[in-house]
């Protein structure tokens, strides 16, 4: 079973959580991939996805939608993982992002999650700092590495379920 974790981010915290789902797909046995988007040529080498993306004006990046558009057929027929990831400070906006359940819908997703993101205002552009300005939003990182860790080995524990032969666990 073959892997491919792949998360669309603007700032790098995204693609951070990706890299954490993907030391605990690698310390439960499972091969796996952490790729751009935007690198991706062809999926049909995976059995299986995490597809990611950070939220923007409520919405996934177009890395993420373009993966989802270029290779709905592929992602169809494997299981999928959804998760998105900016909400910041309390209550957590958007709730879900805008659009997700035509993603879900055209992958056949399993499950999505939303994890709390990172704020760091210096690294935002003007358009940027006016939208966290309107939500009241405060540098941070409140993202919850242990629920990101629990998430990926409840995903770890189904493909070790569903693996075909004798390396089930």
């Amino acid at each position: 079973m073959k892997v491919l974790v792949t998360a669309a981010t603007r700032h790098g915290s995204t693609a951070e959580i990706g890299a954490a789902i993907l030391r605990v797909l690698h310390l439960r046995g499972i091969d796996a991939d952490h790729v751009a988007p935007s690198d991706l040529e062809d999926i049909s080498g995976y059995d299986a996805v995490v597809l990611g993306s950070a939220i923007y004006a409520g919405r996934w990046l177009a890395p993420a939608t373009s993966l989802v558009t270029r290779f709905a057929p592929r992602l169809a027929e494997i299981p999928v993982w959804l998760f998105s990831s900016g909400p910041v400070g309390e209550p957590r906006r958007p709730e879900e992002p805008a659009g997700l359940a035509t993603i879900s819908a055209q992958t056949g997703a399993l499950e999505h999650r939303l994890f709390a993101g990172k704020l760091d205002k210096s690294e935002l552009g003007l358009l940027e700092r006016a939208m966290v300005r309107a939500v009241h939003a405060s540098d941070g990182d409140y993202r919850s590495w242990g629920d990101i860790s629990r998430w990926a080995s409840e995903i770890a524990d189904t493909l070790t379920l569903n693996a075909p032969g004798p390396a089930r666990r």
